[in-house]
């Protein structure tokens, strides 16, 4: 875990460098202002920069040698509370376990799949992967050629099938084979938006017929990279299908990192993984305080 917070880190060095660096100033007034809009300009919304610049204000007031909390620990701990309640990577388990993954094209759905599969395949679990992005023929592709490496099942359809049915098939199939999770990869075309959220309803419903109690999550897979962005498509997804869940990939190097902060604020979903990098074992569960601690600089 250290390497991958060592990952973290560097990461999301973007923003931690600059915030370190305030934290580090005496707080008056000019340098309050300075961090509240470095908060702002990486993203994680006026509510939490203004709680973070007076949980940093409040620990500069006392006496340098009576101090019990640095800045910076002040600072990451406000953070922390923003972030809301304890959250697992998986809740409940029922089997399969049907977990829909969601998010525009280029976020990584795909590859995330494929990296929950190998995680799980880790830890002795069996799954099977549902290309249900049949309008996009390089994701189903993708998606069969990570199945290959990992020896995981996938159910598929011909390019421009229904993407429901292929849920169905696949829910299905997964439940025929008693595997362990069902993870189902869907489209992301955002640009045809009103035609994209009813095809997602659609998945839930007939998902839901194919197994009374699924999907049993709808994780959205958002990329780091994209800043404010991010929020906004959270909210056009988790009006249309209800999100359970956020997976926030990209964290490698041109995050600014304070989306998800303002994403978990604003839905009240939790961040389940998170990826700094290419690799399967760069996606992990999230750990809030861990994360916080990288936004401020501080070691684990």
């Amino acid at each position: 875990m250290a390497g991958f917070f060592e990952r973290l880190k560097s990461g999301l060095s973007r923003t931690a460098e600059a915030v370190a660096n305030l934290l580090a100033r005496p707080m008056d007034a000019e340098s309050a202002e300075q961090l509240r809009e470095r908060l702002i300009a990486a993203d994680f919304g006026p509510a939490t920069a203004d709680e973070v610049v007076e949980a940093a204000r409040s620990a500069w007031k006392s006496e340098a040698a009576l101090r019990k909390t640095s800045p910076a620990e002040a600072a990451a701990e406000s953070i922390v509370r923003a972030l809301g309640g304890e959250t697992v990577a998986t809740p409940a388990f029922s089997k399969p376990h049907v977990i829909m993954l969601l998010g525009v094209n280029g976020a990584g759905k795909t590859t995330t799949a494929a990296k929950l599969a190998w995680r799980w395949r880790e830890e002795g679990k069996t799954c099977l992967l549902g290309a249900c992005d049949t309008f996009r023929a390089a994701a189903g592709e993708q998606l069969s050629a990570w199945a290959n490496r990992l020896g995981v099942e996938v159910v598929g359809g011909a390019s421009g099938a229904d993407p429901a049915a292929v849920a169905f098939d696949a829910v299905k199939a997964a439940t025929a084979r008693g595997v362990d999770f069902a993870i189902l990869d869907t489209a992301g075309r955002l640009h045809t938006k009103a035609h994209l959220l009813e095809e997602l309803r659609k998945v839930v419903r007939v998902v839901h017929k194919a197994l009374p109690d699924a999907p049993h999550e709808k994780w959205l897979v958002i990329d780091g990279s994209l800043g404010a962005n991010s929020l906004e498509q959270a909210k056009v997804f988790h009006e249309a299908v209800g999100l359970t869940g956020l997976i926030v990939t990209k964290l490698d190097g041109s995050a600014r990192g304070g989306a998800l902060v303002a994403i978990v604020r604003e839905l009240d979903v939790p961040v389940r993984f998170i990826g700094v990098g290419e690799k399967p074992e760069d996606l992990q569960a999230f750990d809030k305080r861990a994360y916080a601690r990288s936004v401020v600089g501080l070691g684990e």
